[in-house]
């Protein structure tokens, strides 16, 4: 099966030429091609790592492409394709090898780390809700699914980031995952609502009277969005305390992270809180310009 994330050429060059390197190089352009915030900031990490980084995003951007992008397919079957390809890898895993084009790297990744299965289980285990839950109830609710699709990406980085005290950095990783996560959530209220989901905690909803379904930037919507921005922000000052605790080119790395994607609120709020009638995003331009400045700080 070809996902929405691996084009038909890149799966068939990888699938020609078997190695690792192939594998490593899908991973690179699936990280390139979707998740551009993470793959500039990859970009400060050192040569000998990064490639890491981009093999454990190809994971996850695969599974989510199951759930979300798999054209008319029903639910049964993206239920079924998700667990097959769960299955695939915890098997390879325990081979200690893949012949998959994006698995045979996140295999070698996972193996050369030492991460903990059950991170992914979780992660694989948030993703099939999105195939049975459209609301969640409170914060609290939310925050058991973005245990596994956002926090444990948090979890998976640290062996790649190699914090001297894994420990006191294990807090500031989850943080940040979170903190991404409803960065997305607020910007892709639209997109979200196309796929018939609301990730915005309902209890939040009724104290503003918001209505994301009336698609309408009013008073109601903006104290609404006011209230996550200041929530996710907290998040991000959580995560920000946790990068003085990671060496030298992890934090760079980090921190690039962290203030592009951070830098999405700002630019929500600029709109005037208007996540309906377009995407807000960061320019490529400034994401390669910031990684390029933190590259050019730690060559001198």
């Amino acid at each position: 099966m070809t996902l929405t994330a691996v084009t038909l050429a890149d799966e068939a060059a990888a699938a020609s030429t078997p190695t690792l390197d192939a594998s490593y190089r899908l991973c690179r352009a699936v990280n390139r091609r979707a998740g551009t915030t993470y793959f500039w900031a990859s970009l400060v990490l050192p040569r000998l790592v990064r490639h890491h980084v981009w093999a454990l995003y190809a994971f996850c951007r695969c599974a989510d492409d199951i759930v979300d992008d798999l054209g008319d397919a029903t639910v049964a079957k993206r239920e079924a394709a998700l667990a097959d390809y769960g299955e695939r890898f915890f098997a390879d895993l325990a081979a200690g090898r893949s012949d998959h084009p994006v698995l045979r790297a996140v295999v070698h990744t996972v193996r050369a780390y030492g991460h903990d299965p059950d991170m992914f289980r979780r992660f694989l285990s948030s993703m099939a809700m999105d195939l049975s839950v459209d609301r969640y109830a409170t914060w609290d609710d939310l925050l058991v699914y973005m245990d596994g699709s956002a926090a444990v990406i948090g979890e998976m980085m640290l062996p790649i980031l190699e914090p001297p005290d894994a420990a006191a950095a294990l807090g500031p990783a989850r943080s940040l995952g979170l903190a991404f996560q409803l960065t997305n959530f607020l910007r892709d209220v639209a997109e979200d609502l196309d796929r018939g989901r609301v990730y915005l905690p309902q209890q939040d909803l009724v104290c503003f009277d918001a209505d994301p379904v009336r698609r309408r930037v009013d008073p109601e919507w903006r104290a609404l969005m006011r209230f996550e921005i200041d929530r996710c922000r907290s998040l991000y000052r959580s995560a920000e305390e946790g990068v003085a605790l990671l060496p030298p080119a992890s934090a760079r790395c980090v921190h690039t992270a962290l203030v592009l994607y951070s830098g999405i609120l700002r630019r929500i709020e600029g709109a005037d809180y208007d996540v309906f009638s377009h995407r807000v995003r960061v320019p490529t331009p400034t994401k390669a310009l910031l990684a390029a400045r933190v590259a050019a700080g730690r060559r001198r």
